[in-house]
């Protein structure tokens, strides 16, 4: 089985999540946040990120407050600003295809995975999806992903992510990690533990292939 993290390595959900944060701001009267910032971070769920806005700009207003302010402005911007990374359809079908099964992963919240994969027509390749609010932990826990094993039969798996918090928790959760090289990793490329990269999705049938094989 394959599983996947989502924003960074199926999803460029940068642009969406950066407009949503500024949009915030401009309604609580704060400055912008340039894209590079609002990048840097994404990554450990809409919790921490909105915590690290907070921060950013001196915020008083509770968290849960805004968390769920942001969360509205997400709904809106994403359908518009979120893109496919070039070859995820074809490299998605074509594993499909091959009968492998397929899970995602993410530190998204659940709703807004299913409503972007829904958009984008990929929903119903996916026997599991496993958000940052559906087994009460995210990620670098490793028990999202457990969970995302469980729920498709357990068995050989491979996890295919972008940043440092998908790399632990392959770690932790004794996976192969499969490190797509373009998303929103911030460390140099060989501090971070995998079994393998690529930068092409064409790229990434084969080795998941030959990764699951040396698990049989």
């Amino acid at each position: 089985m394959i599983l996947f993290d989502l924003d960074g390595t199926l999803i460029d959900s940068a642009p969406a999540i950066h407009a949503s944060v500024n949009h915030l701001l401009a309604d609580l009267g704060a400055e912008p946040l340039a894209m590079t910032q609002v990048k840097s971070f994404v990554g450990n769920g809409i919790v921490v990120l909105t915590q690290r806005v907070i921060a950013a700009r001196g915020l008083a207003q509770p968290l849960d407050d805004l968390v769920a302010h942001l969360l509205q402005h997400y709904d809106t911007d994403a359908d518009a600003l979120t893109t496919l990374y070039p070859g995820v359809p074809q490299a998605l079908q074509a594993l499909h295809g091959a009968g492998h099964r397929m899970g995602i992963c993410s530190n998204k919240p659940e709703g807004p995975a299913r409503h972007i994969l829904s958009h984008f027509g990929l929903d119903g390749l996916f026997g599991t999806i496993i958000g940052g609010d559906t087994v009460g932990v995210t990620k670098p826990d490793p028990a999202p992903l457990l969970a995302a094993k469980a729920a498709l039969g357990g068995g050989p798996a491979v996890f295919v992510g972008d940043s440092e918090v998908d790399a632990e928790t392959a770690v932790r959760a004794g996976m192969p990690f499969i490190l797509f090289t373009e998303g929103y990793r911030k460390s140099p490329l060989a501090e971070l533990p995998h079994q393998a990269t690529f930068s092409d999705f064409a790229e990434l049938p084969g080795i998941a292939a030959r990764l699951l094989a040396d698990q049989a």
